[in-house]
């Protein structure tokens, strides 16, 4: 079989597999998750043990935020190979901060999507709620990725301090400003009384 029938019939596969998923309904979605490889390789860890059994991180160590985090490396993926698949396409190959705006901007898609089924589980796909949730999704991003260059230009360019850690610094007030603007603003679950 030719290589680009077996990606296709993967494809389809994996699509139908998603169109089972989405008829099964929300609960049977979490329990079929939960039950995959890397969640349960994720929550069987120390660190996500210790999480569990602490009075204060086991309110936040649930199945959002472990979606969260998977989403996230996923997203990371997404981004690592858009960048590094782009440099081969065309005679010169493409500029560098063309192949990271395109990274940027696949990853961020990719985000949103996972981000909007898998994490914050908001089910309305109308254009005019897309639309209500992808501009202010977008904007997060983009703030964040301002406020990300600004934070290692300052800390790391003009006062010489060190790269890693500050990059990691940065990463990890990122990763969180991105997780509350999803989840109280961007995503919001309406109240029922409403």
């Amino acid at each position: 079989m030719p290589k680009i029938l077996k990606y296709y019939t993967f494809i389809r596969y994996e699509c139908k597999g998603l169109l089972v998923l989405s008829k099964e309904g929300p609960k049977k979605v979490k329990e079929r998750i939960l039950s995959t490889r890397p969640v349960r390789w994720l929550t069987g860890t120390r660190i996500s043990q210790a999480l569990r059994a602490h009075p204060f991180f086991s309110r936040f160590w649930n199945y959002e935020m472990i979606m969260y985090i998977i989403c996230g490396v996923l997203t990371t993926v997404v981004n690592y190979v858009v960048y590094f698949l782009m440099p081969r396409f065309g005679e010169n190959g493409v500029d560098i901060i063309l192949a990271q705006v395109v990274a940027w901007i696949a990853a961020v898609l990719f985000a949103f999507f996972t981000n909007k089924i898998f994490v914050f589980e908001s089910p309305d796909f109308h254009v005019k709620v897309l639309f209500k949730e992808l501009i202010p999704f977008v904007a997060a991003r983009l703030i964040s990725l301002g406020f990300d260059t600004l934070f290692v230009y300052v800390t790391v360019a003009v006062l010489g301090l060190n790269e890693p850690l500050f990059k990691l610094l940065s990463n990890i007030f990122v990763l969180i400003a991105n997780y509350l603007a999803s989840k109280f603003i961007i995503f919001k679950k309406k109240d029922p009384e409403q």
